[in-house]
């Protein structure tokens, strides 16, 4: 698709596109609150159409509807997370509240607060000119995001000097507090009304996974920036990625099973020392004996092989190669008695 392309004007025609491609069929999207627009899911919703979907909802339509909340029961659909139901204009609306997510959203809110309170003292004592505080105040404001709107700071007129009267802030608490309330909860919207809210739950869940997979690709498997000009070589790209994330996935659910413990990333970082190396041995007759061979791991690596129950392949068997061939060592290593290694 061309790029600058809003996800809300992507996805009638991917709904099209699926629809025409494979016919249509009881299918569930899944999808992030900023991705479909309040047109898009009422048309979902005609019966004519019938198109079902779970997606994301702010948090500010929870206030909407306050009332109805508070008189409704939590259901338990996992050890940590508890849902409510709500009914409204044919949608099924689902409150879900997560123990652990409470608890990250509160820290890592806590902890932008603090670093953003620490530089306003800081810019409180030493007093700069007003021109370079608002500066200092706009990069602050950049770092703590959301968190910046927690703190109240008076900020000195163009007519007055920086002092600590005319410069000053503290944290809004009761902003604060009700915000810490509300953190944890997902507000789900969806037309599947008669829906069982566990599996509405882990459904929508899965849109952490398949963030999780983007990020991979991007970082680890680095399926970006793709350099290639011709769409075939581009493709050939983004094939060989997707094959490495397969081997990834592998990998992760085996270590599901036998190591809990570690990360993909983790083992990787380990299996980085084990190389492939060529040992080329020089001939009598000017040809080259080439000996295959993989680096012999480190005690901790083997210790990480046997966990996972991953065995090292055979090295493939030697060659020979001719004082001519195209891999042959440059002129100086081949009057070397000794051998030549090759690190790949």
């Amino acid at each position: 698709m061309n790029g600058n392309t809003s996800d809300r004007k992507t996805l009638p025609d991917f709904l099209k596109k699926i629809e025409g491609t494979y016919g249509k069929a009881r299918r569930v999207w899944v999808m992030d609150r900023g991705v479909p627009t309040e047109a898009i899911l009422k048309g979902m919703r005609e019966p004519e159409r019938q198109t079902f979907y779970l997606v994301g909802t702010p948090k500010s339509r929870i206030s909407e509807h306050e009332k109805k909340w508070l008189d409704l029961p939590w259901q338990k659909v996992r050890d940590s997370v508890e849902v409510k139901l709500y009914q409204h204009d044919g949608e099924l609306y689902v409150l879900a509240k997560s123990d652990g997510r409470q608890a990250k959203e509160i820290a890592m809110r806590r902890k932008r607060l603090v670093r953003l309170l620490r530089k306003l003292r800081a810019m409180r004592k030493s007093l700069p000119k007003r021109d370079q505080l608002l500066l200092r105040i706009g990069a602050a404001k950049k770092e703590a995001g959301r968190a910046f709107g927690f703190v109240k700071i008076q900020l000195p007129t163009k007519d007055q000097e920086v002092t600590r009267e005319t410069f000053s802030f503290q944290v809004d608490k009761t902003k604060l507090k009700a915000s810490e309330q509300r953190d944890g909860h997902y507000l789900l919207r969806s037309n599947l009304t008669g829906e069982d809210p566990a599996v509405l739950w882990t459904r929508y869940v899965q849109l952490t996974q398949i963030e999780s997979v983007f990020r991979s690709l991007k970082s680890e498997l680095g399926v970006r920036p793709i350099y290639h000009q011709l769409e075939h070589r581009a493709d050939a790209h983004i094939l060989i990625a997707f094959l490495a994330y397969c081997l990834q996935v592998t990998l992760k659910n085996r270590l599901m099973i036998h190591a809990p413990g570690l990360t993909p990333a983790a083992v990787f970082g380990k299996l980085a020392t084990i190389q492939m190396v060529e040992v080329w041995i020089p001939m009598l007759d000017g040809r080259w004996l080439v000996l295959p061979r993989h680096t012999q791991p480190e005690k901790d690596v083997q210790a990480v092989l046997d966990h996972i129950r991953i065995t090292l392949p055979a090295p493939p068997p030697p060659r020979i190669k001719a004082a001519q061939g195209a891999l042959i060592p440059s002129p100086e290593a081949a009057d070397q008695p000794s051998p030549v290694v090759k690190t790949f």
